[in-house]
């Protein structure tokens, strides 16, 4: 009789410690707040020719040059997106507007790729193959905040902001980047009362960033009208880009 009740009071108590914990997993779930972007109903319009898969790779050219392409073989269920056969497909832009925010990007290049990520659609975060021993680095280099540009005569209007390190891997590697972003703020009137902060950004581990202050938006789109909310944009039409774990919350 002694261990039937020792083993009822055991199950109890297990059955109460499971109860407790339930609330608390809830509740760090909805802390945690991230939203899962490697899903195509987030997007505004996802292409066909995007491949998913499960592995992607360095390829050769059809003119024989090494490394400029990316070969992947489409998978169901996969968890890896490739930008299509020629590395540029459409970019992708979020249904829903951020304001402050977090992301989490994993990415590929092919040697000599082009890609970036853009709060609001007009900020943006180059994502180039920058990897090796450059001495001076520019904005336009991976990791740092895009020049502003004069589209109609092709050129840059300043060198926008360098990363703190040059922290870009070899083609081929799987990179991280991650960033804190505070929007600019307006007031009721719709004055704009404070400029957008880069809060952090960190390529690979290495801090990029720290409390820099983006005046405008970046390339082209550094006369546009700024905004209190806008889309995430993913660049995907520039270079063979693969793309994994890729993630955005809000942040208060």
């Amino acid at each position: 009789m002694r261990i039937l009740f020792t083993l009822a009071l055991a199950s109890l108590f297990g059955s109460l410690v499971a109860r407790a914990e339930q609330p608390k997993k809830t509740a760090e779930a909805k802390a945690d707040n991230w939203v899962d972007l490697m899903t195509p109903d987030v997007w505004k319009k996802v292409d066909a020719k995007w491949i998913v898969t499960d592995d992607v790779k360095l390829a050769a050219d059809t003119k024989g040059k090494a490394d400029v392409r990316l070969k992947a073989d489409k998978k169901d269920g996969g968890k890896v997106w490739v930008n299509g056969e020629t590395g540029r497909l459409p970019n992708l832009i979020t249904k829903e507007a951020y304001g402050d925010c977090e992301i989490h990007v994993e990415f590929l290049l092919a040697k000599g790729s082009n890609a970036g990520v853009k709060f609001h659609e007009v900020y943006e975060i180059q994502i180039y193959d920058s990897f090796g021993s450059k001495k001076e680095l520019t904005g336009s280099d991976m990791g740092g905040i895009y020049p502003r540009a004069n589209l109609e005569k092709g050129g840059y209007l300043d060198k926008g902001v360098p990363p703190k390190v040059n922290a870009a891997k070899a083609p081929g590697e799987w990179q991280t980047l991650t960033a804190v972003w505070k929007a600019p703020r307006f007031d009721p009137k719709g004055e704009k009362t404070a400029s957008a902060i880069m809060v952090k950004a960190t390529l690979n581990g290495e801090v990029i960033h720290e409390n820099v202050e983006v005046k405008t938006p970046t390339g082209g789109n550094w006369g546009k009208k700024e905004t209190a909310t806008g889309s995430f944009m993913i660049q995907t039409d520039h270079g063979p880009t693969a793309l994994r774990n890729v993630k955005i919350r809000a942040v208060k």
